[in-house]
């Protein structure tokens, strides 16, 4: 139901993806997440079009956080910021964050590999329906997705190629 993945650059570290849907208290985990007492992402999936994307972002904000080098205040929200193809903190929160009105939530953890208490307490927090993380693409709205990450049509075949190199490339554009 959910997909834990080591980071190859950061064997300590390991990522988690918790995927909801028919969630119905969302205002209320927005609310907790940005208190602090939610440690994780809350992504919003119609824009994810790939367990991947996520993973890469993950990987991409650990990397900076390591460093120092991080544009946003923590882990998590670096990882929402590296969803995105711009370098616009706030256009990245709404296009990619979890908002009050939601019904679908993915949760993306950064732990180390022996913590799993973690989770549970943020599953029992989740009034929803917990669905596999690689159904995803089935809450994805590829419009949208197309639109902001100004893909060709030739990338149609390829849109997780097209996303994830738009979101390596922004820091070079």
């Amino acid at each position: 139901m959910y997909s834990t993945q080591e980071l190859e650059l950061f064997p300590d570290r390991t990522v988690t993806q918790l995927l909801f849907k028919d969630v119905k208290n969302a205002a209320e985990l927005r609310k907790n997440a940005m208190e602090g007492k939610i440690n994780g992402a809350l992504i919003n999936p119609s824009m994810i079009v790939n367990p991947f994307q996520v993973l890469v972002a993950a990987n991409k904000a650990v990397h900076l956080h390591s460093t120092g080098k991080m544009k946003t205040r923590s882990l998590y929200s670096e990882i929402i910021y590296n969803l995105s193809p711009t370098n616009n903190i706030s256009e990245a929160f709404k296009r990619f964050g979890m908002s009050d009105s939601d019904s679908a939530v993915l949760i993306v953890l950064v732990h180390l590999k022996e913590e799993t208490q973690h989770m549970t307490d943020i599953i029992a927090k989740v009034d929803g329906q917990q669905i596999p993380v690689e159904d995803v693409s089935m809450l994805t709205d590829p419009a949208k997705v197309k639109k902001l990450y100004k893909t060709t049509p030739q990338e149609d075949t390829c849109l997780l190629d097209a996303v994830v190199c738009r979101m390596a490339t922004k820091d070079v554009m």
